[in-house]
């Protein structure tokens, strides 16, 4: 199924669909679309007559238990939902059988983890015409207002243009993650109180999310490698994907790169910096600007090739990818032409 239906989807699942796969990297939104699954047949997700847990490591061990709780009649009456957690390659089987044989009629929402294009578990569910494949994505400058604003407009409130589009480049990484900021934003607020500016979000937003990411960007162009290695330890406890880390660090060196280019065409240096969109976080706006000054456009093309290299090699299969960016982000820190001798 296309990314762009799965909130649809997920809301109000075809009648026809006996199972769901749900996977993807933003483990967020695939546990909030799970629970739309769930509850698109059963109100109360706790229920314990409708609702049937299942691990992946108790359906290897008992393949049959999956029809068997299937077929069984819920006692206090009404359809049931079987959740089946944590599900892997190994239940592919299991699944194929079900689907040439199915029983009852209860829903099964399968959460499952990253799953490759080669998984066996997603092959069964896309080919099969009782299932469906929902793949899960991070949010990206596509969807990401939306979902955005959608939280925001179910409060009462609206939002700035600027302040959603800082809110854009520093959330996203987890649809979970994003919910509780925004809705934290909003809790801020207060009900029916207004637009939300861009102060609203510097001051409510601005010590978590996607910043610590900024603070780690700036880090590699300033050449400040003790502070390199600070925000690197910090990205991997909050299990950052080293890939989602190359790729805030290359969208710092793109909007350096926006800046250099507009000042080797004689555009003054502060209406350079003006330009950009979102605008600089005004904390960050002089170590900026030095960058700017002292990063010439040949050096920053190069870095951002290297940036993209880097992320090309995390991709392939069996690559030591925390090493693979820790060593780009270290080599491009130590060179950099703003840090002090």
């Amino acid at each position: 199924m296309a990314a762009n239906r799965g909130d649809a989807f997920s809301r109000s699942p075809d009648p026809v669909c006996r199972a769901v796969l749900v996977y993807g990297p933003d483990e967020g939104l695939v546990q909030e679309r799970c629970l739309n699954l769930l509850k698109s047949v059963v109100e109360d997700p706790r229920d314990p007559f409708r609702v049937v847990d299942l691990e992946n490591d108790q359906l290897k061990k008992d393949p049959a238990l999956l029809a068997d709780e299937a077929a069984a009649l819920s006692m206090m009456g009404g359809r049931k939902v079987i959740r089946v957690k944590s599900a892997t390659d190994l239940l592919a089987n299991l699944f194929k059988d079900y689907f040439e044989s199915p029983a009852g009629d209860a829903l099964i929402v399968v959460e499952g983890g990253d799953l490759p294009a080669r998984s066996k578990l997603r092959k069964i569910f896309e080919d099969s015409k009782q299932a469906a494949a929902l793949p899960c994505y991070k949010d990206d400058e596509k969807t990401l207002p939306g979902v955005i604003r959608q939280i925001i407009e179910n409060e009462g409130l609206f939002i700035e243009n600027d302040a959603l589009a800082f809110l854009v480049q520093n959330l996203g990484t987890d649809r979970r993650l994003t919910r509780r900021e925004v809705q934290k934003l909003c809790l801020y607020k207060g009900i029916n109180s207004g637009k939300i500016t861009l102060a609203d979000v510097v001051v409510c937003v601005g010590d978590t999310a996607g910043l610590a990411l900024d603070d780690l960007a700036a880090a590699v162009a300033s050449g400040k490698i003790d502070e390199l290695e600070k925000q690197l330890l910090r990205a991997q406890q909050e299990h950052q994907n080293p890939i989602t880390i190359l790729r805030a660090v290359s969208r710092y060196f793109q909007r350096l790169h926006l800046v250099s280019g507009l000042t080797a065409q004689s555009v003054p240096l502060d209406k350079a910096l003006g330009s950009l969109r979102p605008p600089l976080f005004w904390k960050a706006a002089d170590a900026f600007k030095l960058q700017a000054r002292k990063w010439s456009l040949l050096a920053l093309t190069k870095a951002l090739a290297q940036l993209m290299e880097t992320e090309a090699a995390c991709k392939k299969t069996g690559a030591p990818s925390e090493t693979l960016c820790a060593r780009t982000l270290l080599e491009l820190t130590a060179k950099s032409p703003a840090r002090t001798r």
